[in-house]
């Protein structure tokens, strides 16, 4: 099975999807942490990867879709993922050549996604308001019209995210059994 999370950032996709990986016993790929990895490596696009997402911009496609395809070539991903962090562009999804079975759109408001946000423990470096802000401008311009490409496909299931983790979880559940 493969799924796709989709929200802005706080919208609870890495929570869901680790609950979905162990429910499910597939395993949870996040962009994001894809990306924070690289940074940590120092080398010359790792280096771009974290001035990119400390400033709140999006990778671009060029650089996301080989990383993003080569990760998903290993054994584990084989039988199937819960993606989490990408596509976040039309381009991207258009590119993104895989048979998605769902599409799943945790759904929160702006004000909702910055207050879980402001109260996590382990705030990120990535995590500024000014490039909370950005992402989720980007989030509205880039991502919104992603829903529509899944939505077109029949993929899409659209999740109230501002309820409780485990009433969103048992959510996911009935939609996808």
């Amino acid at each position: 099975m493969k799924i796709i999370l989709i929200g802005i950032q706080g919208s609870g996709k890495s929570t869901q999807g680790n609950l979905l990986s162990e429910k499910l016993s597939i395993p949870y790929v996040s962009m994001g942490n894809i990306f924070r990895e690289m940074a940590k490596q120092g080398t010359d696009l790792g280096k771009f990867i974290e001035q990119t997402i400390n400033t709140g911009k999006l990778i671009p496609d060029e650089k996301t879709l080989p990383i993003i395809g080569e990760y998903l070539k290993k054994p584990e991903y084989q039988n199937g993922y819960i993606l989490d962090g990408f596509p976040r562009t039309i381009a991207q999804a258009e590119s993104f050549d895989q048979d998605i079975n769902y599409v799943i759109y945790l759904k929160v408001s702006d004000k909702e996604a910055l207050w879980r946000i402001s109260t996590r423990k382990d705030v990120r470096q990535d995590e500024t308001l000014g490039a909370l802000r950005k992402r989720i401008d980007l989030f509205h311009e880039a991502t919104e019209p992603v829903l529509d490409y899944y939505r077109q496909k029949n993929v899409l299931m659209e999740v109230d995210g501002e309820q409780s983790i485990e009433d969103i979880h048992k959510e996911i559940l009935s939609k996808i059994s």
